[in-house]
């Protein structure tokens, strides 16, 4: 069996029960998005049954779907992309990651300041567009660092490339990441090195994550022990610190991951190829952009199209998120909310429901079962549903 795992980062589809701790009451990602705009025509996700999970303008209950349809609620604390993941391969968190919504205490920034030579420019949420634009000509000036976060559990250095070259600024996150531990583990130290000049600043394809690695086994980690061959494409391998991959292809946006996936899928090349799309979430979900959230929607469902025929028989292809990012709230931030799930075989599951799974992990017991290796992790299967397309054994 050949697994293909397409996460739409930052597609929720309504808020959990306990949204309300979050601040996230009324968010409903994909609902709010089609609302906004008039309704979204996403013809491929109807088919395969995106209308049976929810109410969505403009996306019709078909009467027979050709895929498995559920969503799943996270039981991790948090809503970041990290525990989102996680949880999808079989970890879920007891306790969120740390996250820094009126910046890092001045404890650790006085610690970065000594252990780098330097003092620090920022230490606020920002855009990272944004911020270079509002500090890069005092640190062009001063030669200090641009420290800042976002709704994820990161800390992220901007550097311009001429003030502090690379090897400087990839040393220097690896020091935060010796800084950042105990109760301000973050999840991902991030190198965000840029150039030019003051009004015309760009970011360079020279970013490199620093991340905490999962405390426990992951599904990739039990499947590469077996002899798997796990490929990662966007931002994967950031995500898992690399662990259980064999390799991780690096993407510029959605087109370029799906022109990846239908690559991979015909070259009959990896045994699990999980792709991060990632637009949806940092494109338009973090900049409260409905229209463009929705026209990459339908960009996706077009490309899914294309790619759907092209599945054998012994292909699954799981459509899931990690959290959402609710474009049309006040709130730039992720969104606690519940993840569609659809599932599709091509030579079974028409039809099926799999009702509201109690945690992401579901995903990993059932690529567990369906690949043959044992998995102690949490989760309960639908392997059975998918192999069989029968709604109970």
């Amino acid at each position: 069996m050949r697994i293909f795992i397409a996460l739409l980062d930052g597609v929720g589809i309504g808020e959990l029960p306990d949204a309300s701790f979050y601040g996230d009451e009324g968010s409903h990602t994909l609902r709010n998005t089609a609302q906004a705009v008039g309704g979204l025509s996403l013809p491929t996700l109807e088919r395969l049954g995106l209308g049976w999970i929810d109410d969505i303008p403009g996306v019709k209950k078909v009467e027979i779907p050709l895929a498995l349809s559920g969503k799943m609620n996270e039981k991790s604390k948090g809503k970041d992309t990290t525990t989102g993941h996680w949880e999808i391969a079989g970890i879920i968190l007891e306790k969120s990651f740390p996250v820094y919504p009126r910046g890092f205490p001045p404890s650790i920034i006085e610690e970065l300041e000594r252990a780098w030579g330097r003092k620090i420019l920022g230490n606020k949420p920002a855009s990272g567009t944004v911020i270079i634009e509002e500090l890069g000509e005092e640190h062009l000036r001063t030669g200090y660092p641009i420290v800042y976060t976002s709704a994820d559990s990161v800390l992220q250095i901007a550097a311009h490339e001429e003030v502090i070259p690379l090897p400087e600024l990839y040393e220097m996150c690896q020091k935060a990441r010796e800084i950042m531990r105990g109760e301000h583990a973050v999840a991902r130290i991030i190198a965000r090195p840029f150039v030019g000049r003051p009004g015309q600043f760009k970011r360079t394809a020279n970013r490199r994550d620093f991340s905490l690695p999962p405390p426990k086994d992951t599904i990739l980690d039990v499947l590469f022990r077996q002899g798997s061959e796990n490929i990662g494409v966007g931002k994967i391998q950031d995500i898992f610190a690399g662990r259980g991959l064999n390799e991780n292809i690096k993407i510029a946006d959605n087109k370029e991951g799906f022109q990846i996936l239908r690559e991979l899928q015909k070259s009959k090349k990896g045994d699990l190829v999980w792709v991060n799309f990632n637009d949806f979430d940092t494109v338009f979900g973090h900049r409260n952009n409905p229209r463009g959230f929705a026209q990459a929607l339908e960009a996706w469902d077009k490309d899914l199209s294309s790619f759907l025929p092209s599945l054998r028989e012994d292909e699954v292809l799981f459509i899931t998120a990690d959290h959402g990012c609710d474009p049309t709230t006040p709130s730039t931030d992720h969104s606690r909310e519940y993840v569609p799930l659809l599932v599709f075989n091509p030579s079974n599951s028409q039809g099926v429901s799999l009702g509201i799974r109690k945690t992401f992990s579901d995903i990993a017991a059932t690529i567990a079962q369906m690949m043959e290796v044992e998995w102690n992790g949490p989760g309960t299967s639908f392997a059975f549903q998918i192999l069989s397309g029968k709604n109970s054994p």
